[in-house]
């Protein structure tokens, strides 16, 4: 069995990797991490001496080409935490204290950037500050507070309604709306919420979040207040609403879009076409069906409509009468 090629520059650069662990005596994973730690933490160091030195305009020593009355003032050690847990280092200071280190911000402890993101990244999958300081401290050996975690979530809140409550366009060509069902943790229990959403694509075809709104179950009297939250956002006209079955659903549209006209969800309508078809015709009719939302145009389907009632109509009465409805 041939052994795995290594190129003549990966060889070195492990020969010289071995030779270093081997002068600091390290012989185990925990000394590599701490090698890693110091490594990391020198390279903190001397960024934020460039920093500094950029700031105040002259290297260290350098007093010849001094042009500010400000200057070093020594260091202030500082922990961050890490993958690979605590390391110290060491900040340099300016005597004013104007120096606004960016690479390690002054209220940072953490050198995973990432951190914040990671958080409301879980926040959002409905995990709660229990499982996500659980989880932080799981994966990166970091211990972050309950406090803390909740202080970086309300971040997004003022972003959240504002999206919420952003103006939108007067007309919509087509909109989308549907509930999806979503089991969520509350107060301690799993319970089940609605999540109404409306997609809309305006005149020049461009699609878009409307908006999303949460519910304890999907009903014909919240879609009224969804509509009404959209036209106190600025939306005058709906050409076509695309919905599914839902009871009072058309009469919460019309209420207040008269104009626009209710297509039934294709989807919806193939679902409630098919709910009471035995095993042994889906197939076949199916089949059928496909002829009628594919055709076309109207008189294609209309012909093919007529066919499936006639092949149909007397063993499943209610499916033409549906789709002549809707």
């Amino acid at each position: 069995m041939a052994g795995r090629k290594i190129s003549p520059e990966r060889r070195e650069q492990r020969k010289k990797l071995l030779e270093m662990l081997q002068s600091a005596g390290i012989n185990d994973v925990e000394g590599v991490q701490d090698l890693f730690k110091e490594m990391v933490s020198t390279v903190l160091e001397n960024g934020l001496e460039a920093e500094l030195e950029d700031e105040l305009g002259y290297s260290k020593y350098d007093y010849r080409n001094k042009n500010t009355d400000n200057s070093r003032n020594g260091y202030s050690e500082k922990t961050m935490k890490s993958s690979f847990g605590e390391m110290d280092i060491a900040v340099p200071r300016d005597r004013k204290g104007e120096f606004e280190p960016q690479l390690i911000k002054k209220q940072q402890t953490t050198i995973s950037g990432d951190i914040e993101e990671k958080i409301l990244s879980m926040y959002a999958k409905g995990m709660t500050t229990s499982d996500i300081e659980s989880h932080i401290r799981e994966i990166y050996g970091i211990d972050v507070s309950d406090s803390t975690i909740s202080r970086v979530t309300d971040k997004i809140l003022p972003v959240v309604r504002e999206w919420q409550s952003r103006p939108l366009e007067n007309i919509y060509a087509v909109v989308f709306m549907d509930a999806i069902h979503f089991h969520v943790r509350s107060e301690g229990q799993i319970v089940k919420k609605a999540v109404y959403l409306a997609i809309g694509i305006n005149m020049d075809g461009i699609k878009d979040v409307l908006g999303m709104w949460i519910g304890e179950n999907e009903s014909a009297k919240f879609w009224l207040s969804v509509m009404n939250g959209m036209r106190n956002r600025g939306v005058e006209d709906i050409l076509i609403a695309c919905v599914d079955g839902l009871t009072g659903f058309t009469s919460a549209i019309e209420a207040v879009f008269p104009k626009t006209e209710i297509q039934q969800c294709i989807i919806h309508q193939i679902r409630n076409t098919t709910r009471f078809v035995s095993y042994k015709d889906i197939k076949v009719l199916m089949a059928d069906l496909k002829k009628i939302y594919a055709a076309i145009d109207e008189q294609t389907a209309v012909y093919e409509l007529d066919a499936f009632d006639e092949k149909w109509g007397a063993k499943y009465p209610k499916i033409a009468i549906s789709w002549r409805t809707n």
